[in-house]
This record gives structure tokens, C-alpha cells and sequence, in this order.
């Protein structure tokens, strides 16, 4: 990235590979390297599997466990599915599916909650948790949806989207007790917070290496040894890692994995500290803007995450002026979905903060100027898009409008007149970017035309002078109402008759 391109924000999506970890995985690619394959018995292959096996053992230490224990897989989603389907279908043994329950969280990410669908489509029971207030379920609620045929429950260790740290230690008690199996997607917390497995009772935990400044494309499951005979593999072809996950084992991505777990280890109380400190002055710095909500807990939160809502804003227009930044919206930003964050809304947020929502999650190359260039940037669009949005007409005008903010479009238009013609034109409204943009053309266009017809066209014509996509059409259709509405009333006002 050059000096001059957006300030990364991003880093709960991914991070860019320590320069370090780059080394080493380079020493694994070429003819003068350890390229051989791990399972080859010749001295190429010994070699390999021997860099593995380091690997392999750095990685099981960052969250205390054996190195045996570690199965390494493409990432923290197959990880997940290994871990969930795995070993639900491997413990079916003869029962039927209906008998067998899993609990998880509503707040869960993907990789979670789809497999726990997939599962509840083969007929297992499944409960869906829905967290407190603050992020995090709760060891009663837990308790309370244990029953004699839960057989799994997986519950994550940090949020991804909020931050919220949830009490593992005791989760993994209850599950202990309870004799169900417990897994725990880490890829949010490993290498940022202290794991100890053991400790905290988990037996089966997924994490990747690209949160922690490792490569894409390569992650972990630990597997309790306990657990490992119920887990049944999704993919054949070989028997690598234990019989749980054929395939060639890419040592180069293994070795990069393994340093950055190492390295990550080392920094991490140093590194926690620093980003709580810049956590805490970026919500210094837009805490203060109006109508603005925290969406992660005060407390129990990881140092590198800040969720924020913006009342009265769309979501994917903040964005979309935020350029300098990079960074992830509540919003789904997709035409035909303006659904927003599942996990805000199941945190009891309404539509319109949840779709308002930022996250802002903080890395190893942020820094305090970095922070205030966000802060300024974030405050300028804030104030700017809830003065456009704001509910108040103009004195003397006629207006129209349309659409409501609950469907994510609201337009309205305000008209000065002049016997036949438009004198002035003005606009409020809520939505999306290409909305914005049509709505700033059209009252830079209206001016000197007639009101009774302007001659602008529709919807159709307005995507191709401005080069709009075409499936934002509907949206633009709410424009076409509240600028109809408008010309409408500028035809009953006074000034118009004269």
C-alpha cells in the first residue's frame, strides 16, 4: 500500500503477512528450499515433514495444547465444518438424528451457523442462543439449553464483529460436566489473547493463520484426543492428518503459519496494550458525534475492535464517503439485500442503527496519526450525511417526498418557483450512494425548467446519464415519487400561479 492509499482499518478481516513469516514460507517454494512433500520418505520429503512437525508444535503452543493435537486444514471455515459436522455425524452411531442436539450462538459467524443448518436439515436438533445485551451468552443460558442428547455445543471465544470476549473458561465447565463435546471458534482471539485449552475445557478449536499476520489458506482444528475417534473427516483421499483431512500438506504455508504464531505469542501483551490505548482515543475522538452508539462492550472486549453505530445515517453511504478509509460496514451493501449485520440486529439493535454500523478493528500498522486521521474523517461524514437526512422543509418551499427509512430510501425535494419555472431546488434524503448521487443531479439540474415539465427523464435515463448499475433501479423509483410529489405542490403554490 502507498503513503497516499486508505488507512487500513480491516484488520479483523485480515492482515497483510509479517514481512518475517513472508521469509520464512519463501524458503519453502524453491529448488534450493524445502518444497519437498512431507509424505515422500526420501530426504526431500523427511526435511519437509520435519519443518511441519516445528510448525505443527508452534502452532499448538500459542493456545497450550499437544502438538499431536493439531490438525491443520485451509482455514478456520473448514476447521469449523470439520469440527461441527464431523463430530455430530460421527457420534450418530445408530440413533436417530432427531435425538442428537447441538447448541450454538445466534451471533455465531458463518462458518458456524451454516453447517448448524446443514445439520438441522439432515434432521439433527439444533438451539440457537440468542446473547445478552452486551454480546455474550450468558453460563445460565447455557445451562439452561442443556438437555440429555446435547452432544456439541460451539459458541465462539471473541466476536467478530463486536469484539465481545466470552467466558470460555466456564462454558467449557458446564460442557465438561454435561458431557457434551465443546468447540470454540478462536479465529477472531487466537494470538490475541491468552488460549489454554486444557484450562478452560475446550476439546475441539478452530483458528487461521491470516488474522494472526500469516498467510491466507491455511488454518488449524484442535481435536481433543478424547474426541478425535467420533470426528468422521469431510474430504478422502489419502488419510493425512490423523485420517481427519486428506490432501498434500502445503509446507510452506505451515511453516508461515508457525511463525506467525510464535511471533504473535511473544507480542501479544505488548501489542494488546497498544491497541486498547488506540481503541480508546478513536472513541474519544467520535464517542462525542450525534446520536453515535457502541456496539462493543465497554469491557471484555478485544483491544482491536470498535463497532459504532450512527443514528439517522445509511450505512453503505458512509462508507462510500469514507474513501480514506478502510474499513467494514454494518450494512450489506448488496441492492437486492439491504439487510444489515445479523449479529447487531440479534443483539437488539433496530434496522437503521444496525445498518449505520462501522467496525473499526485496529493492527499492528495502525498508529495514533492513523487514529486521527480517522476520527476527522469519520466526524466530517457523519455530520454531513445526518444534516442531509434531517426531517425539517424548508420555509415558503414546496416539497415532496417518498419512501421511509425503515425500507432504506427516503427522498425529499424542495422547489423555489418562479411563475413557470424552477427557481431553486433543494433535497434531504436517506440512502444509498447512487441514490445520493441521482438526487444531487437532479436539483443541480432543475433550476431554469419548467416545473410543470421539467424534461429529466426517469429512473431508466438517470442509470445511464450517471452510469448507475442497473439493480439499483427500484431505489430510484423512490426518487421519481418524491420528485413527482414535488413538482406537484410547486404546480399549488402561490408563486407558481402568478
Amino acid at each position: 500500500m502507498s503513503i497516499a492509499g486508505p488507512i487500513y482499518l480491516d484488520y479483523a478481516a485480515t492482515t497483510p503477512v509479517d514481512p518475517r513469516v513472508a521469509a520464512c514460507m519463501a524458503e519453502c517454494l524453491g529448488a534450493e528450499g524445502v518444497f519437498g512433500n512431507p509424505a515422500s520418505t526420501h530426504a526431500y520429503g523427511r526435511v519437509a515433514r520435519s519443518r511441519v512437525e516445528a510448525a505443527r508444535a508452534q502452532v499448538a503452543a500459542l493456545i497450550g495444547a499437544r502438538a499431536g493435537d493439531v490438525i491443520f486444514t485451509s482455514g478456520a471455515t473448514e476447521a469449523d465444518n470439520l469440527a461441527i459436522l464431523g463430530l455430530v455425524r460421527g457420534m450418530r452411531a445408530g440413533r436417530a438424528p432427531q435425538e442428537l442436539h447441538v447448541i450454538s450462538s445466534r451471533t455465531e459467524h458463518k462458518a458456524v451457523l451454516d453447517p448448524c443448518r446443514q445439520l438441522e436439515r439432515e434432521g439433527f436438533a439444533v438451539t440457537l442462543l440468542t446473547p445478552a445485551p452486551g454480546g455474550c451468552v450468558t453460563p445460565e443460558q447455557l445451562r439452561e439449553a442443556l438437555r440429555p442428547g446435547t452432544v456439541l455445543v460451539s459458541l465462539m471465544h471473541a466476536n467478530n464483529e463486536t469484539g465481545a470476549i466470552q467466558d470460555i473458561a466456564a462454558f467449557g465447565a458446564l460442557c465438561r460436566a454435561h458431557g457434551a463435546a465443546f468447540h470454540v471458534d478462536a479465529a477472531q482471539s487466537a494470538g490475541k489473547l491468552p488460549i489454554d485449552v486444557a484450562a478452560m475445557g475446550v476439546d475441539l478449536l478452530s483458528f487461521t493463520a491470516h488474522k494472526l499476520y500469516g498467510p491466507k489458506g491455511i488454518g488449524a482444528l484442535y481435536v481433543h484426543p478424547a474426541r478425535r475417534v467420533s470426528v468422521l473427516p469431510l474430504m478422502f483421499g489419502g488419510g493425512h492428518e490423523r485420517g481427519l483431512r486428506s490432501g498434500t500438506l502445503p509446507v510452506h504455508q505451515i511453516a508461515g503459519f508457525g511463525l506467525a504464531c510464535e511471533l504473535a505469542a511473544a507480542d501479544m501483551g505488548a501489542e494488546s496494550a497498544r491497541l486498547a490505548r488506540l481503541r480508546e482515543r478513536l472513541w474519544e475522538g467520535i464517542g462525542s458525534l450525534p446520536g453515535v452508539l457502541a456496539n462493543s462492550p465497554a469491557a471484555h472486549c478485544l483491544p482491536g475492535i470498535l463497532n459504532v453505530s450512527f443514528s439517522g445515517i445509511e450505512g453503505e453511504s458512509l462508507l462510500f464517503g469514507l474513501a480514506e478509509l478502510a474499513l467494514a460496514s454494518g450494512s450489506a451493501c448488496n441492492s437486492d439485500s439491504d439487510e444489515p449485520s445479523y449479529v447487531l440486529r440479534a443483539l437488539g439493535r433496530d434496522r437503521e442503527s444496525a445498518q449505520s454500523a462501522l467496525r473499526f478493528s485496529l493492527g499492528r500498522g495502525t498508529n495514533a496519526a492513523a487514529i486521527d486521521r480517522a476520527v476527522a474523517a469519520v466526524r466530517r461524514e457523519v455530520l454531513r450525511l445526518q444534516a442531509l437526512a434531517q426531517d425539517e422543509p424548508g420555509q415558503g418551499e414546496a416539497s415532496g417526498e417518498a419512501g421511509t427509512r425503515e425500507q432504506g430510501t427516503w427522498v425529499r425535494f424542495m422547489l423555489k418557483t418562479s411563475g413557470e419555472s424552477i427557481a431553486a431546488a433543494s433535497h434531504q434524503a436517506y440512502g444509498c450512494p447512487q441514490t445520493l448521487a441521482v438526487c444531487e443531479w437532479l436539483v443541480a439540474q432543475l433550476p431554469g425548467r419548467p416545473w410543470r415539465n421539467p424534461a429529466l427523464g426517469g429512473p431508466l435515463e438517470w442509470v445511464r446519464t450517471l452510469d448507475i448499475p442497473a439493480d439499483r433501479l427500484t431505489r430510484l423509483l423512490v426518487v421519481e415519487d418524491a420528485l413527482r410529489a414535488a413538482l406537484a405542490a410547486a404546480g399549488g403554490s402561490p408563486k407558481a400561479r402568478r
